[in-house]
């Protein structure tokens, strides 16, 4: 491979799943913030940014639209916090992915391959998962998109890109990066963004919906890096 390839690793259900210590910090943030629990918490493996989950549940809690936006910014301010003091919980609850250390380990072993993490969660989020279970020496996570960046997921792509590019002198677009992940969403990130896709029917989406929703490679998991560095190299036109 003569050219360099970004790579945008998801979080959530791609690499790590935390089972329920995140909707325990929503339950705790909203506690905290608005003063009584929550009865409804956010859908599970949807890939939302954490903003728009915390609107939604907000929303979904019957809480007065004129107070919604100062709670909304409490809550997502608070969350990292509440998640650090979970370090604990994220791993005896949580477990890797099939697959992913290995995955990620080959990705960042290839010296034209660029890893970082383009992900729903705020960075510091994403950073206390992903050091949970050793998988942030993997990852050059000063290059990534976070939600704490936009709400809008997929503009988390073009910020990974400019930020990559900075970094590496190289100029990212779709012909030269990926983005690995296991929703819709994360789907819908890389097709809108400017990134091709590999899926993973590792979460509550199965592989036909993948495909169906625009993914060009879909993998049943993580389990053969081979197999993630191949579908590298054929979304990429380049030879690994």
């Amino acid at each position: 491979m003569t050219s360099t390839v970004l790579v945008l690793w998801d979080v959530d259900r791609t690499l790590v799943y935390v089972g329920e210590t995140d909707r325990a910090v929503y339950r705790e943030a909203f506690r905290q913030v608005v003063g009584r629990e929550a009865t409804k918490l956010p859908e599970r493996g949807t890939g939302r940014t954490m903003p728009l989950a915390v609107r939604e549940l907000l929303a979904a809690n019957d809480v007065d639209c004129g107070d919604a936006e100062r709670f909304a910014e409490q809550i997502v301010e608070l969350l990292p916090q509440l998640l650090a003091a979970k370090i604990g919980q994220l791993r005896s609850d949580g477990l890797l992915m099939p697959g992913a250390t290995a995955a990620l380990a080959a990705v960042d072993a290839h010296p034209a391959l660029v890893p970082t993490v383009v992900t729903g969660n705020l960075q510091r989020s994403a950073e206390i998962k992903l050091r949970a279970f050793a998988l942030d020496q993997y990852v050059d996570l000063a290059v990534g998109g976070f939600a704490s960046d936009d709400s809008h997921r997929p503009a988390l792509v073009g910020i990974a890109q400019r930020r990559a590019a900075a970094r590496h002198g190289t100029a990212f677009d779709r012909s030269n990066t990926v983005i690995i992940g296991d929703s819709l969403e994360d789907v819908r990130t890389g097709v809108e963004g400017g990134a091709a896709v590999i899926a993973v029917a590792s979460g509550t989406t199965t592989a036909d919906q993948l495909a169906e929703a625009g993914a060009d490679r879909v993998l049943d998991s993580l389990c053969e890096p081979q197999s993630v560095l191949q579908a590298i190299a054929e979304l990429t036109s380049r030879r690994l």
